[in-house]
């Protein structure tokens, strides 16, 4: 089976329903809020990376492993997979439970994204879903640890089923990606540290970089370029990763185990273009992940990352923006580059 693990990728863990909303301002407690322009689409870790993959180039093949539930929504979800060209063999649907749906509103005020979820049978999901044995991926994209009661605690005498699962997938033959969320540092941490020694690459977020070292990488709402290679760095070295990758709204820099520091400066995509940010890190990690598939130089991977994310940013939906690799790169050429 080795032999034949060249190409595609397994996007497994988080499927959930979004509910996307545009809401005037975030209210306080015991207040008013006005929403609108209600779209209802697919959304978590491994939906988003599996069809913006799909849209990037849809001629990758994409597997996809994860529960839904036995309602509509978990319909909408299958159907949304197949549609893309994913292989839904493992998309499995747990009879009389309901799927995980996440009201996410995107405040016109701040541009900021505010996310609340039910769980569903995200809380179900346990290392015993997950089946390597028969795929013909190469790259596993997983996540999302901290918001699913059974895989965030211990099993089989490991610390969690994250790390469970990633052990199984590199002993398949497998190249691992961990997806993370918002969650408090020393939760962030308590989770995703045992997760290390068993990860490929790692592509995170500003913040999320500094919690996992313990480093503030963002100061005065602007992030420390610095302060994010140094937290990089630290991060690599408490892990088995050939590399890490930070992005953030201005650019995005990787370290790599042999030494080699890239910065790339994002998209300068037009204020009157954007409508939200609900799954612009996702395309960046599809985008990022694909140059490393196809074996570009790091730099045209950032890049590519970086145009995904900013197609992304045209819509409210998760992976509604992304096109196809050759039309984002062209998009992001025409909007041109932040200055460095």
């Amino acid at each position: 089976m080795a032999a034949k693990r060249k190409r595609g990728f397994v996007t497994a863990g988080t499927w959930c329903l979004d509910r996307n909303r545009i809401i005037d301002a975030w209210p306080r407690e015991d207040s008013v809020a006005i929403t609108w322009g209600l779209e209802e689409r697919g959304g978590g870790s491994a939906c988003n990376l599996g069809i913006d993959m799909r849209r990037l180039d849809p001629d990758v093949p994409v597997e996809t492993i994860g529960l839904v539930g036995e309602d509509s929504a978990g319909e909408r979800m299958i159907a949304e997979a197949k549609a893309a060209g994913i292989d839904t063999r493992q998309m499995r649907i747990v009879p009389g439970a309901t799927s995980n749906i996440t009201e996410a509103f995107i405040s016109k005020a701040s541009g900021l994204r505010t996310h609340i979820s039910e769980l569903g049978v995200g809380a179900l999901l346990a290392p015993e879903h997950f089946d390597f044995s028969e795929t013909s991926g190469r790259f596993l994209h997983l996540g999302i640890p901290g918001v699913h009661r059974t895989m965030d605690g211990p099993q089989d005498g490991d610390a969690n089923g994250w790390v469970t699962v990633l052990k199984a997938a590199r002993a398949a033959g497998l190249e691992t990606n961990l997806e993370l969320c918002t969650l408090p540092p020393e939760r962030l941490r308590a989770v995703i540290h045992p997760c290390l020694p068993h990860l490929d690459t790692l592509i995170v977020n500003d913040s999320e970089i500094g919690a996992l070292a313990e480093i503030e990488t963002v100061k005065g709402g602007r992030t420390d370029l610095d302060a994010v290679r140094q937290a990089a760095r630290e991060v690599l070295l408490r892990g088995a990763m050939r590399l890490v990758t930070v992005h953030f709204p201005s650019g995005a820099v990787t370290v790599t185990r042999d030494g080699q520091v890239a910065f790339v400066p994002s998209v300068a995509v037009p204020p009157e273009a954007v409508a939200g940010p609900n799954g612009a890190g996702d395309a960046f990690a599809a985008g990022f992940l694909y140059g490393l598939h196809e074996s570009w130089a790091l730099e045209d991977a950032i890049w590519l990352g970086h145009a995904a994310a900013a197609c992304s940013l045209r819509t409210t939906g998760t992976t509604d923006g992304v096109e196809a690799w050759q039309t984002c790169l062209s998009i992001a050429e025409r909007w041109g580059r932040r200055s460095a």
